[in-house]
């Protein structure tokens, strides 16, 4: 028979951090209300989410270049990393808002981050034409494009598709 080992909650980020608030000097604590802790564990969850749509986005444009060149690997990979970020917001940052037909919120997604695709991918696409270092090693174009369209895609993701 096995062992029954008891269920420990764990805090949650948010939890924690309420907690570590309350060690802050008075002024800093009274900006740090329960709202803006929820936005920041959004935003901290978020931009988990981000690193690993960076990774698979990387992961794509590496394995694309060479059969669809720069731009085709760097389209195909947004739409690539664009569908595996939404998909884990939906399960996890943005856990139960934003109903309806899965489709519909996954074109809701890709169609709200187009100004973040603009700035993502603008960034990337400069960067690999103009500097010959972002060319041979698209790693960093990829990574100059995320921050550029991180803020925007947030603002977007949490207004208008996990409302």
């Amino acid at each position: 028979m096995p062992l029954a080992l008891p269920l420990v909650k764990r805090p949650g980020m948010q939890a924690l951090l309420l907690r570590l608030a309350t060690s802050l000097p008075a002024p800093a604590r009274t900006l740090l209300t329960r709202q803006r802790i929820a936005l920041l564990v959004e935003f901290v969850k978020f931009g988990m989410v981000g690193c690993c749509g960076f990774a698979v986005d990387t992961a794509v444009v590496y394995a694309l270049r060479g059969s669809l060149g720069l731009y085709g690997a760097g389209l195909a990979s947004y739409v690539i990393a664009g569908t595996v970020t939404w998909i884990l917001n939906r399960s996890w940052t943005f856990r139960g808002r934003g109903g309806g037909p899965l489709h519909q919120q996954w074109g809701r997604f890709l169609g709200a981050n187009t100004v973040g695709f603009t700035l993502n991918r603008g960034t990337y696409a400069l960067l690999v034409t103009f500097v010959p270092l972002c060319a041979a090693q698209p790693v960093f174009a990829t990574f100059a494009g995320a921050v550029a369209g991180m803020f925007a895609n947030f603002n977007l993701s949490r207004t208008l598709v996990f409302r």
